[in-house]
């Protein structure tokens, strides 16, 4: 079974800016995730990108973020070519020190701010051509692009000082629809293993997963490990567990002609009754009619 997981050098390579387009380069782009964040900026065409479980139609002028470990996926509306800008970068490289109690910060916390906007009402992840209107959306996004192609001296710092403006931008449309970015001072300290369990979770999918024993991998009781998952995820691990199965189900349904109760099996679920109720829990309909209706 194929993993979701996309690997990402962050260590030499922890910037990526490229204009993709779809006459040259593979398409679809089918659910995956990754450590890194991604942000798209819309110049030709109509794309469908999906998030976890929201979907948006992406036009031009349109950005939109894939927050790190996002599963997310991309496809066209229509038989016309896209074009779009992409910036994929770690947004670990982008956090300001900590002063020498540790505990303030000399300028944003991008990494805690944008991980607790994961699920958060008052933090968007697409913003339309209208809602950008302010800000020099485009010309920053061309801007690190340029700066990736020449690679001329200092090119990183420039490519990190254009993210920290969009980056901003972004924090400052959040903050006037509600979102509060004083809470990261006061995000609570938690496992390294638990910020990569969700690469576990990918892998091994397709097996009988207990949160109790991802639990132990991360060196946590059950609660601590049930309560510190929710908080950082938005949703229970269970809940995850099914929503990865059901993205690699969804994957086989549309690019494969294999039959359920081989989808059912592959992907983890314990027979193809329960594939099948969970699947239309997320869709409200069964794989047969999501298969027929996708082809």
């Amino acid at each position: 079974m194929n993993s979701l997981f996309e690997y990402s050098d962050k260590l030499n390579a922890p910037y990526e800016c490229f204009l993709f387009d779809t006459s040259f380069c593979g398409f679809p782009i089918r659910p995956h995730w990754h450590y890194f964040m991604e942000m798209i900026f819309m110049l030709e065409g109509s794309a469908m990108m999906t998030c976890e479980k929201d979907t948006y139609v992406v036009e031009p002028g349109d950005m939109i973020l894939f927050l790190p470990q996002q599963v997310h996926s991309i496809y066209t509306t229509t038989n016309l070519p896209l074009k779009y800008y992409v910036l994929k970068f770690d947004i670990n490289q982008l956090a300001p020190s900590a002063n020498a109690s540790g505990t303030t910060f000399s300028g944003i916390h991008f990494n805690s701010l944008f991980q607790l906007a994961k699920g958060d009402p008052h933090a968007p992840l697409y913003f339309s051509a209208d809602d950008l209107s302010d800000c020099p959306v485009e010309h920053l996004f061309s801007n690190c692009i340029q700066e990736m192609a020449a690679q001329e001296y200092g090119y990183r710092i420039m490519i990190q000082s254009h993210i920290n403006a969009l980056l901003t931008h972004i924090l400052r449309k959040w903050r006037a629809l509600g979102f509060d970015t004083d809470q990261s001072l006061a995000l609570p300290d938690t496992e390294d293993s638990i910020h990569t369990i969700t690469e576990y979770i990918d892998a091994h999918a397709h097996e009988a997963i207990k949160v109790e024993d991802l639990a132990a991998i991360c060196h946590m009781s059950y609660s601590y490990f049930a309560k510190s998952f929710r908080e950082l995820y938005g949703q229970s691990c269970k809940k995850y567990i099914e929503f990865i199965r059901l993205s690699k189900a969804e994957d086989l349904l549309l690019f494969t002609n294999l039959d359920l109760n081989y989808i059912s099996q592959e992907t983890g679920f314990s027979d193809c009754s329960h594939f099948i109720k969970a699947f239309r829990g997320k869709h409200g309909i069964t794989p047969k009619q999501y298969r027929k209706e996708h082809a």
